[in-house]
């Protein structure tokens, strides 16, 4: 099978690393790609959000399969072209991406479905702004109405940092806090039958303790030793499979991968939020504890034959990923910088650890940091305290002037 994924982040280096693994995968390309994933993967140069070129690339190049990871590339249509060009491809249409493009949208199919999630409102002027935020009260839960690349959230006890968040977006929804932990569950579909993958739980602030500005994602972990075993059951029960109905019942039939970000409150479970795509950094531990190669996988999704697939097998390993991330970051990063210490990973740390490039590329024999998140390095082991052991000696091989990462992922949950 020749597979092209579109995409250049620890997630597209995450799946490439996943395909070029897989027995069935014959060639395996991707576009733009990074310095990391040129390692797996030949690269190419293409305009991610442009679908006819894309669709183009995938022509010439006669793939069997195309794998589109992030978001923008699935809400400007390019699984569509792909698709009309009779190419199989993993990834929802425009219209079923707006679940992730469109946050008032999915509150709208939520509804519809009848899927549990926090009581919100749709602003779009100062009055109903400030509305909302008197009804629901501190802690304030702002969201940007569109895509901004997992930094569109402001949770904060301060009024006015919530109220100048919200007449920033211009449209925005403003709903209730959820308390309790938050738990990421991937799911692929083909429109009809849904696969769940196993839970994982990233974090989204900058700094130990959960405390600084919202990221992007710092690291993730999985399996979940502190989660309720019937969870991935239930959340198939009450969200998976209702909006997954749902969007077909509307004629917008999702097929790719459906992401739930989910909150564990005193009430149930509740959803926070939709995704379109392979959530970034949880990608990096859910893929390194599946045993089922990924390719057939992703084309029965495209095809339509989840429902022929026997059911899919996890190793019994842990994972966790720390995010190596550039100075500055979630500001604008510095880029530039040389990254030392990938070569002694590679040697020292190889095969229960390894590092996934997200934001690098090459200049002349040196790589150099080219993105906010810079590295996710990722570790498995017999448990998560050793995984996480792995991971952080791993980490501290790396040497990029100015980085930072956080120190406690997954260490609550390894019981240290």
């Amino acid at each position: 099978m020749k597979v092209l994924v579109i995409g250049g982040g620890a997630r597209e280096h995450a799946l490439c690393r996943s395909l070029s693994l897989d027995p069935d995968v014959s060639s395996l390309h991707c576009a733009p790609g990074n310095a990391g994933i040129a390692e797996v993967a030949e690269l190419h140069a293409v305009d991610q959000l442009d679908g006819d070129a894309v669709a183009r690339l995938a022509g010439e190049l006669a793939a069997d399969l195309v794998v589109v990871g992030p978001e923008a590339p699935l809400v400007a249509g390019v699984a569509d072209a792909v698709r009309a060009a009779g190419i199989p491809v993993f990834g929802p249409s425009a219209e079923a991406a707006r679940l992730e493009g469109s946050k008032a949208f999915a509150k709208d199919v939520m509804a519809g479905a009848n899927v549990p999630t926090a009581r919100s409102y749709v602003c779009t002027t100062p009055e109903e702004v400030d509305e909302a935020l008197d009804a629901f009260g501190a802690p304030y839960v702002v969201k940007d109405d569109g895509l901004a690349a997992g930094k569109g959230v402001v949770v904060t006890g301060d009024l006015a940092a919530a109220r100048a968040h919200a007449l920033a977006c211009g449209r925005v929804v403003i709903e209730e806090f959820l308390d309790g932990p938050e738990v990421s569950l991937f799911a692929i579909t083909d429109g009809t039958t849904v696969l769940p993958l196993q839970p994982a739980q990233d974090f989204k602030r900058a700094l130990d303790g959960d405390e600084g500005p919202n990221t992007g994602g710092m690291g993730a972990y999985s399996p979940l030793p502190w989660a309720d075993p019937k969870l991935v059951d239930e959340v198939m029960e009450s969200v998976l499979q209702p909006t997954v109905d749902e969007l077909r019942r509307r004629g917008t039939p999702f097929s790719g991968l459906l992401y739930a970000g989910l909150a564990i409150t005193g009430r149930g479970v509740r959803v926070i939020e939709f995704n379109a795509r392979f959530g970034d950094p949880e990608t990096q531990v859910v893929l390194a504890r599946l045993r089922t190669p990924l390719a057939g996988v992703l084309l029965a999704a495209a095809e339509g034959t989840l429902d022929a697939l026997p059911p899919l097998a996890w190793r019994e390993d842990a994972a966790v990923t720390v995010v190596i991330a550039s100075h500055n970051y979630p500001g604008t990063p510095r880029t530039g910088d040389p990254i030392d210490g990938l070569d002694q990973v590679a040697e020292l740390d190889a095969p229960h650890a390894y590092v996934l490039h997200a934001g690098t590329r090459q200049d002349g024999d040196a790589v150099v940091s080219a993105g906010g998140r810079v590295l996710s390095v990722t570790a498995t082991g017999a448990d998560l305290e050793r995984a996480r052991g792995r991971a952080y000696a791993a980490v501290a091989r790396i040497r990029l002037d100015g980085s930072q990462y956080r120190t406690d992922i997954a260490r609550e949950a390894a019981g240290e």
